[in-house]
């Protein structure tokens, strides 16, 4: 296994270049009404980039690049709690990082006209409505990284499968939530940016969603291993 500095520094280069990738697609969309982008264009961009950077971080990290899918995998015991807190405090810096890179390269009217990239709950969505459609899509992503990057089982199209899993979660949920689905993508922008309202909601929902595809997969769901054999001595 690679070292724990290796594999952070793999999951800080994956989390800023989606989180960069992901901000800046919506900035575009949204200073530029005759970019021709839309929601699909932005699902796409998202769905793109985080199949890329699985793919290329995976056999590092992991590819966990959202701290979601970090408790997910800390709740199936998949990885330790010392290395859970480094993987979430290095992807909340590169989200920082790479918001921050949006703000800087990025014209300032469409960073101001589209907040950065920060993910926006609609007016006609309560707090409530929010939380559960973020744990609903969350939960799909999660039970997509167990179903094809964990399970031993499962034929290795991680990157794709879970990619193509978030372009549908953005369809479905971005009018309504911007359908995050990781605390890191909706962190660094906020912060950066300074809009915080609804910040509660992209931590709760995808945290919750997570556990639960966790608890799902881990215990119903992945095959047991058989306990070892004992040889006969006589």
């Amino acid at each position: 296994m690679p070292s724990l500095a290796r594999r952070l520094v793999a999951e800080a280069l994956g989390t800023f270049a989606f989180v960069f990738i992901g901000a800046a697609v919506v900035v575009v969309n949204g200073g530029f009404p005759n970019s021709g982008i839309g929601l699909l264009g932005i699902a796409l961009a998202h769905a793109v980039a985080l199949s890329v950077m699985i793919s290329a971080t995976m056999a590092i990290s992991g590819g966990h690049l959202n701290p979601a899918v970090t408790i997910g995998l800390l709740v199936a015991r998949r990885i330790g709690p010392v290395e859970a807190a480094a993987y979430i405090v290095t992807q909340l810096a590169a989200a920082t990082v790479g918001a921050l890179m949006v703000q800087v390269l990025l014209p300032s009217g469409a960073v101001r006209s589209a907040l950065l990239g920060v993910p926006v709950i609609a007016s006609s969505v309560t707090i409530g409505q929010a939380i559960g459609i973020e744990v609903v899509l969350t939960f799909f992503l999660v039970s997509a990284v167990f179903g094809t990057a964990v399970s031993p089982d499962a034929p290795r199209i991680a990157g794709f499968g879970i990619g193509l899993v978030l372009l549908f979660d953005i369809l479905v949920g971005g009018p309504l939530t911007g359908a995050a689905m990781n605390p890191a993508r909706a962190f660094g922008p906020a912060l950066v940016s300074g809009q915080w309202l609804g910040q509660g909601v992209y931590w709760i929902g995808p945290i919750v969603g997570a556990i639960l595809a966790a608890l799902v997969w881990q215990y119903v769901l992945l095959p047991k291993t058989p306990p070892p054999r004992r040889r006969r001595t006589d």
